[in-house]
């Protein structure tokens, strides 16, 4: 793909209610331009898929989609083949559908824990805490070093423009100069999804995630995607009474990466990981 025709794959992905942000489409292409592929019938698309590859050790799968009218004609399988080559050699994630997980078992893929996308209208208006500040007042070498603890690589590229998109607010914990955690909420098709929300524990994490609901209008919805393997992170969802609304199945091809599972609280996203 060039840039433009990721506009086509977020349009798809709408088009199968999966609520992309607004900024989406120029954020995830400048992760890796090269690992975005359309199918084409004629000159006419009529499928996508992303393979995006973090500095060629990691590589995640997403926004794999053929046009409904063309399903059932081997369409999807060749732009999956396409992809898994693209990243050969790599350990590759996604989240994919649980009703597909069997189709990704026989590509290689092994499930390792649900990730559950949960969603609020109604989180309670908090006093501002002085130790949370912009992300953008952080020290970039110390957020993508945190940052690291809960991805499977350094991912700078991403975050240099993740944390700076319009339509969004990062805010970080900051206590004697150090890091404890940060999220990320961004304005999406319906409502707001935040992510990622990583944190040293669910003090912060809840701090973070009601100093970002605050960018939501009453009534407006905001999405958070969950891992399920996270007790604290359940305990979170539950005791602001958030309702689950999807859910995924997180796979990879070779062992999980040995990330701090325990300080996910929000996935970034199911696209890119």
């Amino acid at each position: 793909m060039g840039r433009s025709d990721v506009d086509f794959a977020i349009e798809l992905a709408a088009k199968e209610g999966w609520n992309p942000g607004l900024h989406d489409a120029e954020y995830f292409y400048r992760t890796d331009p090269d690992g975005f592929f359309i199918g084409l019938k004629g000159n006419n698309p009529v499928g996508c898929i992303s393979a995006v590859s973090y500095s060629g050790r990691f590589g995640f799968i997403g926004l794999y989609i053929v046009a409904p009218e063309h399903r059932g004609k081997g369409l999807g399988t060749a732009l999956w083949q396409h992809a898994m080559r693209y990243l050969n050699n790599q350990n590759i994630g996604l989240d994919g559908v649980v009703q597909q997980q069997e189709n990704y078992r026989k590509s290689g893929f092994k499930l390792a824990y649900r990730n559950i996308r949960y969603q609020s209208t109604a989180f309670p208006n908090v006093a501002a805490d002085d130790e949370l500040l912009p992300l953008d007042h952080v020290d970039f070498e110390q957020l993508a070093t945190y940052d690291s603890k809960f991805f499977a690589v350094s991912r700078i590229r991403f975050l240099e423009g993740w944390m700076r998109m319009p339509d969004s607010r990062a805010v970080a914990m900051m206590r004697d100069r150090k890091l404890h955690g940060y999220g990320v909420i961004r304005r999406c098709r319906r409502g707001f999804k935040v992510g990622p929300l990583f944190a040293d524990d669910e003090k912060i994490a809840e701090t973070l995630l009601l100093e970002l609901s605050n960018d939501a209008a009453v009534g407006e919805p905001i999405f958070l995607d969950v891992p399920e393997v996270n007790p604290a992170a359940m305990r979170l969802v539950e005791r602001h009474r958030m309702n689950k609304v999807f859910e995924t199945a997180r796979m990879y091809t070779a062992a999980p990466p040995a990330i701090e599972l325990e300080g996910v609280f929000g996935v970034t996203t199911f696209e890119l990981g």
